[in-house]
């Protein structure tokens, strides 16, 4: 079993592992990046939902008339109900609202560059005074009451609508895109009953609305993900160390449920289960178990994100166990690591904005057939999202240009997870093939350059 650390050991060693850091096979390309190892490394919750209420203003204020002119839409209507709700719902809403209550309809409606866009919740609140919240009144015996839900609503919805008179009304309706699917069967039908058939003429389907404004970051977001990034650095340079892997006893699992373990002590939480395999000489996949004990001389892969203040990571990174005598990893695996960090430069010198994903894929193929590099590339934006809107660039099994999800260009302040993999056979295992599979987080700025969110693992994380 791993060893037992407490609270205080942990943040001790931590704070060593980072002073150490170049010693310990991962080389800072970002300088100046602290140890966030405290029990709040991001503040308390109210003061997180204060910078995500500021970051909701901005999206609201500036992303989202960009994007429903950018497409041509007048009238953007997103309607749901509780518990099943639109996947661009958290986008929209404060970081203090957890679903969408009964029934929450919003409406946005451009007045043009002046006046800007329109904010109406029809069942929601006013979300700290960036929505108009409506409220439809019915009689009753004793006076008038607000209803929050139900056919009056829907009359509500149908009088605001007729009174902006929309050249245009967009909805989310997809059968590409997940994204901008997020109208179910249910509510489209009284919808389209409320509208009318004059009014439901002008219905259009243009998932490019969900799919931009979950793309789209605002420039304050990025500190506070650099920082979720050094802490991912942080528990994977203590997972892949002697500090929670003794060779001949800790198990893949062993290690997995520790960073999960870590993850809920400093108040985080994740998307995914992490995983951790093993690769050793002369051994396929076949021959190890699902949970090994991992041995001197392995090659260890972990796939890890952390979830906090609405933002997602995604980090692969490689490590080697030191045999007895051995100081550093061997030159065959640094040199196959070094491949697969050929193709993530490709990948950033391949990748413009206003390109498909497809279009990228394409491009990177090219290079790396021409290179000779054995590898796949299957790169996704994040943010909102672990696997966020925006153009996949191709698939871990499919490296063919993706119908649909692929077609959607790359924009400028957007965030990508570069995740990859070459496979490079490596001298010192009998020419062996390694896989050396690599994701990191890297942001197109406003401008469109592209640069590594913190850094990117350059050298292997060595377990001593």
């Amino acid at each position: 079993m791993p060893r037992v650390l407490t609270l205080i050991g942990l943040v001790i060693t931590l704070l060593l592992l980072t002073a150490s850091v170049h010693a310990g096979g991962l080389p800072v390309e970002v300088q100046e990046t602290p140890p966030y190892v405290s029990s709040r490394p991001l503040g308390t919750l109210r003061e997180q939902a204060a910078i995500q209420q500021a970051w909701l203003k901005e999206r609201l204020e500036v992303n989202l008339p960009k994007v429903m002119r950018d497409h041509g839409v007048d009238m953007w209507v997103v309607s749901m109900r509780e518990y099943n709700e639109d996947p661009v719902f958290r986008a929209l809403v404060s970081p203090t609202s957890f679903a969408a209550r009964r029934r929450t309809i919003y409406i946005f409606f451009d007045r043009g560059s002046v006046e800007g866009v329109e904010r109406i919740a029809l069942g929601g609140n006013s979300m700290g005074g960036l929505y108009d919240a409506y409220r439809t009144e019915l009689p009753t015996a004793t006076g008038r009451r607000a209803e929050l839900w139900g056919a009056g609503q829907w009359r509500l919805f149908a009088q605001i609508v007729r009174e902006r008179d929309p050249r245009s009304i967009a909805v989310n309706i997809s059968d590409e895109h997940n994204f901008a699917d997020g109208l179910t069967a249910g509510e489209w039908e009284q919808m389209r009953e409320a509208l009318g058939p004059e009014l439901e003429a002008r219905v259009v389907r243009n998932p490019r609305l969900a799919i931009d404004y979950l793309a789209l970051r605002v420039p304050s977001m990025t500190q506070v993900y650099r920082r979720l990034q050094g802490i991912v650095h942080e528990i994977i340079s203590a997972a892949f160390s002697s500090l929670v892997i003794t060779s001949g006893e800790t198990t893949t699992a062993d290690v997995v449920w520790w960073m999960r373990q870590r993850v809920n002590d400093l108040g985080l939480h994740t998307w995914f289960q992490p995983s951790v395999s093993v690769q050793r000489q002369d051994a396929t996949s076949e021959d190890l178990p699902s949970d090994p004990v991992i041995q001197r001389g392995d090659v260890l892969h972990c796939d890890f994100g952390i979830t906090a203040m609405g933002l997602n990571t995604d980090t692969q990174h490689m490590a080697y166990v030191l045999r007895d005598g051995e100081a550093d990893a061997p030159e065959g695996l640094k040199r196959a690591l070094a491949r697969a960090n050929r193709l993530q430069d490709i990948l950033l010198e391949k990748t413009e904005v206003g390109m498909s994903g497809n279009e990228v894929l394409q491009a990177v193929l090219r290079q790396m057939e021409a290179e000779g590099l054995n590898g796949t590339m299957y790169s996704h934006p994040i943010g909102d999202h672990g696997h966020g809107a925006g153009p996949l660039i191709g698939l871990w099994d499919y490296q063919e240009a993706v119908p649909g999800r692929g077609d959607v260009p790359v924009l400028a302040n957007m965030w990508y997870s570069t995740e990859l993999q070459v496979t490079t056979p490596v001298a010192e295992w009998n020419g062996q093939a390694v896989r050396m599979a690599l994701e990191e987080e890297a942001e197109i700025t406003p401008d469109g350059a592209k640069r590594w969110m913190l850094r990117r693992q350059t050298e292997l994380h060595l377990v001593r």
